[in-house]
């Protein structure tokens, strides 16, 4: 069995510091394998914002799979935007933009979908669609997670333009390497969901978990992340909320692999 911590929308720059030693004790009870922080590390990509996640970043345990997010790309500065628009993130957080974790039991990569053209959509490109491919499909035998900072599935009422560029195209892809969980943020909403709901793939149902946001730009739901266990034949979703002042399992969530892939409990 492997437990992931999945933690997205840290927006250091607005995040009460308060929040960060009970979410620290959190993280280091659950003793996750992988901890996986799916974007926007920063609010307006300053430095000082990185260098606050960085520190922040090394008091969790390795190993570490990050993804940058549309606010980790700068807003107001123009050249800095369309020319190195995640310079900063390289230099403060990692110069590795597709990392990439495996052992016996899971393997997991991280795609970057923010793009400097749109300030809050993002996108998978074809050679990324390409990588995806690369890593997975010659995978037999460990759980296949991909992280990403946009969403590849949402449930309603979220339509086809609220989902990450190019995401059909991509799940042709990702049900040809048979991903099974695919991990994003983004809209600071926590759900989980198997992807067969939306995507009529045949033989081939994913599960897609959003994680909430630790910043103070939560949208009607407290501050959050998820602790996911693996086991090859269950996955179960368990999502961190705050109640006086320290993180709890609120709610749980289960699915089991079946031979048209994974479904509900």
């Amino acid at each position: 069995m492997r437990t992931l911590v999945h933690l997205s929308d840290l927006h250091f720059g607005r995040l009460d510091p308060c929040i960060l030693s009970p979410l620290h004790d959190a993280v280091m009870k659950i003793t996750p394998h992988v901890v996986i922080v799916s974007g926007d590390l920063t609010q307006r990509a300053r430095s000082s914002e990185f260098e606050q996640a960085r520190a922040f970043l090394k008091t969790l345990p390795f190993p570490q799979i990050v993804v940058p997010g549309n606010h980790d790309v700068p807003l107001h500065n123009l050249y800095a935007r369309f020319n190195v628009p995640l310079r900063k993130y390289q230099q403060f957080i990692s110069g590795d933009l597709e990392p990439f974790y495996a052992d016996d039991e899971i393997a997991v990569l991280g795609i970057n979908t923010a793009r400097s053209m749109v300030w809050k959509n993002g996108r998978v490109n074809l050679r990324q669609i390409t990588r995806i491919e690369e890593r997975f499909c010659e995978v037999n035998g460990p759980l296949k997670v991909l992280v990403t900072h946009h969403p590849f599935d949402l449930p309603e009422p979220y339509s086809r333009r609220d989902l990450v560029g190019r995401a059909h195209q991509a799940m042709i892809k990702i049900a040809r390497c048979g991903i099974d969980l695919l991990l994003a943020g983004h809209y600071h909403v926590s759900h989980s969901g198997p992807t067969a709901a939306r995507y009529q793939i045949p033989g081939h149902s994913a599960i897609f978990v959003q994680a909430g946001t630790i910043s103070t730009r939560a949208r009607g739901e407290s501050n959050s992340f998820n602790a996911i266990q693996i086991a090859p034949r269950q996955i179960t979703v368990q999502r961190y909320s705050t109640t006086n002042a320290a993180f709890h399992p609120v709610e749980e969530q289960r699915f089991h692999r079946t031979p048209t892939g994974w479904s509900t409990v």
